[in-house]
């Protein structure tokens, strides 16, 4: 312990312009990274009645899609789940062990929603389809789209879309 003090001891301090170059450089990697990661909590709605913001959360597994928003019994007005379904398919859903309204909206894998569920009910074990093959369905609370006014052909936009060129 005794020498590891006198080295410390003996050492000269960082140099100002070397500490400089230190964070630099950790800067430069870093940066880009940050850049690259996405915020995927953050999903908008673009309809003819402005710009809608949701905080999500993304269900991408097999296992966390299935069971969604199953035993949650609140949900804030900003709030959704988007289920990621990684390509383009017909979905079914049902609200099993659900225990709030929800409004389901379908989306193609460019963003577009395709069609909208409006207030499904809870515990309603009856299959609610999309209306043809979308890669994306986001839960918001019951009534929500009606009260925004969104509508099918609106535009969503969130990381993990990539919108229609």
């Amino acid at each position: 312990m005794l020498e590891v003090n006198s080295l410390l001891a003996n050492s000269a301090p960082p140099r100002p312009a070397a500490r400089l170059l230190a964070v630099a450089a950790v800067l430069a990697v870093s940066l880009p990274l940050v850049a690259c990661t996405a915020d995927d909590t953050q999903l908008t709605i673009q309809s003819d009645g402005g710009e809608h913001r949701f905080t999500v959360e993304v269900v991408d597994t097999p296992e966390s899609r299935a069971r969604g928003l199953m035993y949650v019994q609140e949900l804030a007005d900003d709030a959704g789940m988007l289920f990621d379904f990684k390509e383009e398919r017909p979905v079914s859903f049902w609200m099993r062990n659900t225990y709030i309204p929800l409004d389901m909206l379908f989306i193609e894998a460019d963003g577009t929603v395709l069609n909208i569920h409006v207030n499904a009910r809870p515990h309603d074990t009856t299959g609610i389809p999309s209306a043809g093959p979308v890669q994306f369905v986001l839960e918001i609370p019951g009534g929500r789209s009606e009260e925004l006014g969104i509508e099918a052909g609106d535009q969503v936009t969130h990381p993990r879309i990539t919108a229609a060129q």
